[in-house]
């Protein structure tokens, strides 16, 4: 057993947790999830990969480094929180699968099957609201004596945590800020996110799926919502309490956090690839002509970004959209898309910024 997790489930697990292979990996499972979601919820399937999830966190404990950084009073609920978040995610495909089923059978939803049957406040509903808190209750009370309190000494300028991390349902912003400049990933990037969500509903327009569970017919409102809210939030959440380290460096989930750890890196603009790597010569002066190279990138990417998504993902969405509804979808979903391929060029080739225009603080 100990030579099974020495040499094959560590160097995979410790792979796989590298970031620029977790992010394309989590989308890939997402998108099967997604495709193949009525196999994949089935309860023996599902059950079958609960376990083996489990199977993994139990036996990679067997790590002391794994285990103290699984079990910090901090971390518990995080691990509670991704096992919780896969239960309800099955839950709601599981319902879905049910009613796409049903509707081409030509039959009515599970939720309005459901409707007929009359539970009454009391005794019914009271009685599990009690159950539910006593069980409750009793949980928190033995998480308080077996778990400890993750308080720290107080703040002092003399002493910093190392790594400072935010609040575990800020360490997603923090992780982006490393990417992006503060204006970027502080306010524009959460700006637009909250108004891609809000705007879902008013792109989606199917009057289906309208209190039951479906994805058949929502696929577009759902799959966006997910992408948004799993890959670009709990997965970066995932990164930041569990991968971040020392220093803010990257460390595998089997690694020590050694604080002396320093991995050298050396950042690079799209202008210092195009002038210094590709010409062989000196950056130019004036910043229109330095940054030139990742002018034209961006533009392209948002000019000619629309017209590839009308011709390919989103060719059904644009059969039934006006120009102007569109062209709001198109423009959020590239600077949804924008921000993976930052990301990965951070990670592979430590590209920090496409324009880099500090005197006028555009920085992107």
């Amino acid at each position: 057993m100990n030579t099974l997790f020495e040499y094959i489930l560590k160097p995979v697990m410790t792979f796989v947790a590298k970031p620029h292979i977790l992010l394309p990996a989590s989308s890939v499972a997402l998108v099967l999830t997604l495709k193949y979601y009525r196999t994949v919820t089935k309860p023996k399937i599902a059950a079958t990969i609960g376990l083996v999830l489990a199977g993994l966190l139990v036996v990679s404990c067997f790590d002391p480094n794994f285990k103290k950084n699984i079990l910090k009073p901090d971390n518990v609920p995080i691990v509670l929180l991704l096992f919780g978040l896969l239960f309800f995610l099955w839950l709601s495909l599981r319902r879905a699968a049910i009613n796409d089923e049903a509707a081409e059978r030509g039959e009515p939803p599970l939720e309005a099957r459901m409707k007929r049957e009359s539970v009454l406040v009391w005794p019914d509903l009271v009685m599990i609201e009690l159950i539910c808190l006593v069980l409750v209750s009793a949980v928190l009370v033995f998480w308080a004596i077996f778990i400890r309190a993750p308080l720290e000494e107080p703040a002092s300028a003399a002493l910093t945590p190392n790594p400072s991390k935010a609040p575990w349902y800020f360490l997603g912003l923090q992780e982006m800020l490393v990417y992006f400049d503060p204006w970027y990933a502080g306010v524009l990037l959460p700006t637009l996110i909250i108004v891609g969500l809000m705007a879902i509903p008013y792109v989606d327009t199917n009057p289906k799926g309208s209190g039951y569970y479906t994805l058949k017919e929502r696929k577009f409102a759902i799959t966006v919502y997910l992408f948004g809210f799993i890959i670009f939030w709990v997965v970066l959440i995932t990164i930041g309490t569990f991968l971040r380290g020392a220093n803010w460096n990257f460390f595998g989930p089997y690694d020590k956090w050694d604080p002396h750890f320093q991995q050298p890196l050396k950042n690079i603009n799209i202008s210092e690839i195009f002038w210094v790597k590709m010409l062989k010569q000196g950056m130019p002066s004036e910043w229109y002509i330095r940054e030139l190279p990742g002018l034209l990138m961006a533009g392209a990417f948002m000019l000619l970004g629309p017209l590839i998504l009308a011709k390919t993902v989103l060719k059904d969405l644009f059969r039934k959209l006006d120009i102007v509804r569109f062209s709001v979808v198109a423009v959020l979903m590239l600077f949804m898309i924008s921000m993976p391929i930052k990301m990965l060029g951070r990670w592979l080739i430590n590209l920090k910024y496409v324009i880099y225009i500090p005197e006028y603080f555009i920085n992107i």
